[in-house]
């Protein structure tokens, strides 16, 4: 079943943050999900993958200040 032309998805944020540097890895997956479980404040394992796991304290950081990884 195909879905009316009007009819699309949309992908909308309400908040940014800039930080100054991103992690590397060669696994986005696995960064996406440690990401997600930083910014909702559950337990997270640092991928065995990241290039300087540092960056992930200051994402962490900058997550704090907009009140989320309590």
């Amino acid at each position: 079943m195909s879905e009316p032309a009007d009819c699309v998805p949309v992908a909308a944020f309400k908040m940014a943050k800039i930080v100054k540097r991103l992690p590397k890895t060669r696994s986005g997956k696995l960064l996406r999900g440690t990401m997600v479980k930083i910014a909702n404040g559950t337990d997270w394992k640092m991928p065995a993958t990241m290039d300087d796991p540092a960056i992930l304290d200051e994402i962490t950081e900058a997550l704090q200040a907009l009140g989320y990884a309590k």
